[in-house]
């Protein structure tokens, strides 16, 4: 069934929160609020051992090929939608990517997300040729991608052809909260898509290809414990809808983009952020993602993780773009730090693969 669009993109709206400039300034309260929170970068050279966070080996190349998406979520930390046609990774920029993927031995996972990832015109030929490479090739899939056109049905085999990981988002196992943030129909649609994926082996004992799914909270509030949620989401699926995965990951909202849209409409902002620096758990820093990921723009800039590049917070080195990569200069960076951070830190953290302690 066709996806009822909540609203359009912050970008398309002309909202002064589009500017990622305009969404830092608010963070460190020179917009919009006055409100002020420790310094992110200063907390963690207070309480760890790290006096500027920088990376370990670069194991997840990440790319986010395009900001098209036949959904338009309520807290899209990408500000993705049905009205973002122009932002997609050309044939050219993807060629790149392999031949750094295929130089870089360290590099073992190839993470792609979006957008809907699936609606690049050339999604299906890079998720073969870095299955060729040997890599293992993670999906980011909004689920609803499979239902939302003849062309995509066959989406399931394609992914269990080449034994893609495919890791899906579902807010909550009822209709109700999971339309409320993602639109109407979502919650029908995601579960039709999973029982695809589950009859082509997904998410069984008796094979290895891989469904996960993510949890994140509907308002301002930190996720539960994430074997708790997990538990609970395998139970009711399974007995509502017949319906099995693998695991469950839990992941804080940022206070960017259409979140953080949300956090200002909502007079939320400072309770929320007052909640995450309340909430910074030093114990989480070693692992953060942007320790061993690099994230790739669909243009072919260079972030130190996804959340970075929604805020064009670029990797803080020469080696900026996937025409200059070099592994030794991002081995040597600095990791670019701002207050969106402590959203990571908060409680048991967390990352593209949910909690980190």
């Amino acid at each position: 069934m066709a996806i009822k669009q909540r609203s359009k993109s912050l970008k398309s709206r002309g909202d002064e929160l589009s500017s990622t400039f305009f969404q830092l300034d608010v963070l460190n309260g020179k917009e919009l609020t006055d409100a002020q929170f420790p310094v992110f970068s200063k907390k963690v050279a207070e309480t760890t051992s790290f006096k500027t966070l920088t990376p370990s080996e670069i194991e997840i190349f990440q790319l986010n090929i395009g900001k098209l998406c036949n959904q338009s979520c309520a807290h899209c930390h990408v500000d993705a939608g049905p009205d973002r046609k122009e932002e997609q990774m050309t044939r050219e920029h993807l060629e790149k990517c392999l031949e750094i993927i295929a130089a870089v031995p360290s590099i073992r996972s190839v993470d792609i997300t979006g957008g809907a990832p699936e609606m690049n015109q050339h999604f299906r030929w890079f998720v073969a040729e870095c299955s060729k490479l040997g890599k293992q090739v993670i999906n980011r899939c909004n689920l609803t991608i499979i239902m939302a056109h003849p062309k995509y049905h066959d989406l399931p085999d394609f992914f269990a052809e080449h034994g893609v990981h495919i890791v899906s988002s579902l807010p909550y196992y009822n209709k109700n909260r999971t339309d409320r943030q993602r639109g109407d129909g979502v919650f029908e649609d995601s579960i039709a898509a999973l029982k695809k994926l589950n009859e082509v082996g997904y998410g069984q004992a008796d094979t290895s290809l891989q469904l996960d799914l993510v949890y994140n909270p509907a308002g301002a509030f930190l996720p539960g414990d994430q074997a708790s949620l997990e538990a609970e989401f395998k139970r009711q699926l399974l007995r509502k809808y017949d319906i099995r995965f693998n695991h469950l990951f839990a992941i804080t909202n940022l206070p960017i983009s259409r979140f953080l849209d949300y956090l200002i409409q909502s007079e939320k902002y400072e309770e929320y952020m007052q909640t995450l620096v309340e909430a910074y758990n030093p114990a989480t820093v070693e692992g953060l993602m942007c320790r061993n990921t690099i994230s790739v723009s669909w243009d072919g800039y260079l972030y130190d993780c996804d959340f970075n590049q929604m805020l064009d917070l670029k990797v803080a080195c020469p080696s900026q773009h996937i025409t200059s990569f070099d592994v030794h200069q991002l081995k040597e960076r600095k990791i670019v730090l701002n207050q969106h951070c402590y959203g990571c830190t908060a409680g048991a953290g967390s990352s593209c693969g949910g909690e980190i302690t």
